[in-house]
């Protein structure tokens, strides 16, 4: 199965049984993309690639 890079729409080959959550690598722009949806097969950025960052703000949980 093949899917459209988000990033720069070439073709990923996803191999012919690909899973949910599955981390594929886009073999012209190197950009990570997860599977997200399997009929038809659609990626988006991986979900770890979201994480939040509340402690890279300077915050400190001391003070409140």
């Amino acid at each position: 199965m093949k899917a459209n890079c988000i990033s720069c729409q070439a073709m990923v080959d996803a191999g012919s049984h690909p899973r949910l959550g599955d981390i594929l690598i886009c073999p012209k722009c190197d950009a990570r993309l997860e599977v997200i949806w399997l009929d038809p097969l659609e990626l988006d950025w991986p979900a770890d690639e979201y994480e939040d960052d509340d402690e890279d703000e300077g915050y400190d949980d001391d003070e409140y």
